[in-house]
C-alpha cells in the first residue's frame, strides 16, 4: 500500500507538471482526487490492512492527498498567470491607430422638409397649431361638410378605432379645433402625422401632411395665389412656375389643385411629369361656409382659404425620390444622402 500511495504521487505530480492549462489540470484534479479517482479507489483498500497499520496508512493517504492539492493549486495559479499574460498579449491595444469616430446622425429628410415648409410660412405670419392623431368622427368628417353618406368619404380610406374615433385621415381637424377655440384672425398651418388604408410606391399608410388657413376680413382667392406662390418659389426655387386648376374639396369652394413645373425638366415634358410639364403639389381653396357654421364664424362677415399637402409627396420632388417607402424602411445607406 506504502509504494502503491508513493507511485501515485509521483504519477500525478508528473501529470500535473505535464498539463497545458487550467481545463487540464482539473482533468488531473478529477482522474486522482475526484470520487471515482485514483486516490480514492487506494483508499478503500484500508479495510484489508490489519488494524496496527492503518493509522500509519490513513496519515500517509492524507499527506499525499494535501501534497497533490498543494501541486495542483500552485499549478493552477501559475496557469492563470499565464492565461493573463497571453490574454494582454493578444488583446492589446495599440493606442498609435487612428480612433474610430463615432457616426453622426442627421435629420430625416421628412423632418428637414417639414422644417423648411413650417419656416417659410412662419415668414408669411403663420404660426404652427397641433392635435391628436386618435380624432373624433365629427372634427376629421362632420365639421368638415362630410356628412355620414357623403360620397367623398370613399376618398379617404379610413383606419376606424371604434364608433366616431378613427385615426384622422388628414390634420383638417386641426383647423377646426382652432377656430373653435380662437375668433378671427386666424393664421395657422397644422403639420402631422395621418392615415389612410393605402400603401404602394406613391401611398403609405402613415404619412405626413401639413395643412394651413388663413381666416380674416376681405381674404381672397387672390391672397391664397399669392401665398402659395411665394412658399412654391423659396421651397423650389424663384423660378418655378405655378398654375391652379379647378378641382373639388369638400370643405372649400372653389377648390383647386396646385400645380409646379416639373422640376425634373423645367416644364419641358418627362417620364416623372408624364410629360406634361407640371407636377401636382397641394391642394387648396376658399373655405366652405358650410364649415363656418360649424365653429360658429359668420361668414358674411370673413372669409377664408385652406390649403393642403403631403410632405413625402414634397420631399420626393425635392430630392428626386423614386419610391415613397425608401422614407420609411431606414435603410441608412439612403438616409446619409440627406
Amino acid at each position: 500500500m506504502r509504494e502503491q500511495l508513493e507511485r501515485l504521487k509521483q504519477e500525478a505530480l508528473r501529470a500535473i507538471g505535464e498539463a497545458s492549462g487550467e481545463d487540464a489540470l482539473q482533468e488531473v484534479r478529477v482522474r486522482f482526487l475526484g470520487r471515482k479517482g485514483e486516490l480514492t479507489a487506494l483508499m478503500k483498500g484500508l479495510g484489508a490492512l490489519v488494524p496496527e497499520e492503518r493509522p500509519a496508512v490513513g496519515q500517509l493517504v492524507n499527506s499525499v492527498r494535501d501534497e497533490i492539492e498543494t501541486g495542483l493549486e500552485v499549478a493552477q495559479q501559475a496557469a492563470r498567470e499565464r492565461a493573463t499574460i497571453e490574454r494582454l498579449q493578444s488583446e492589446r491595444i495599440d493606442v498609435t491607430l487612428p480612433g474610430r469616430r463615432l457616426a453622426i446622425g442627421t435629420k430625416h429628410p421628412i423632418t428637414q422638409v417639414v422644417e423648411e415648409v413650417c419656416d417659410i410660412f412662419a415668414g408669411l405670419g403663420f404660426s404652427v397649431a397641433e392635435g391628436p392623431e386618435i380624432e373624433h368622427d365629427w372634427y376629421n368628417f362632420e365639421a368638415l361638410n362630410f356628412p355620414p353618406e357623403h360620397p367623398a368619404r370613399d376618398m379617404q380610406d379610413t383606419f376606424f378605432v371604434e364608433d366616431n374615433l378613427l385615426l384622422r385621415t388628414h390634420t383638417s381637424p386641426v383647423q377646426v379645433r382652432t377656430m373653435l377655440k380662437q375668433k378671427p384672425p386666424v393664421r395657422i398651418i397644422a403639420p402631422g402625422t395621418v392615415y389612410r388604408c393605402d400603401s404602394d410606391a406613391t401611398h403609405s399608410p402613415m404619412f405626413h401632411q401639413i395643412e394651413g388657413l388663413m381666416v380674416d376680413k376681405g381674404v381672397t382667392f387672390g391672397d391664397l395665389k399669392g401665398i402659395l406662390t411665394v412658399f412654391t418659389n423659396q421651397l423650389f426655387g424663384q423660378k418655378t412656375g405655378v398654375r391652379l386648376r379647378p378641382s373639388f374639396f369638400p370643405f372649400t369652394e372653389p377648390s383647386a389643385e396646385v400645380d409646379i413645373a416639373c422640376v425634373i425638366c423645367g416644364g419641358k415634358g418627362c417620364r416623372v411629369c408624364k410629360n406634361s410639364g407640371w407636377l401636382e403639389i397641394l391642394g387648396a381653396g376658399m373655405v366652405d361656409p358650410e364649415v363656418y357654421r360649424h365653429v360658429n364664424y359668420d361668414a358674411e362677415e370673413i372669409s377664408g382659404f385652406a390649403f393642403g399637402m403631403g410632405i413625402e409627396r414634397i420631399a420626393m420632388l425635392k430630392y428626386g425620390i423614386s419610391d415613397m417607402r425608401l422614407l420609411f424602411e431606414n435603410d441608412v445607406r439612403f438616409l446619409r444622402q440627406f
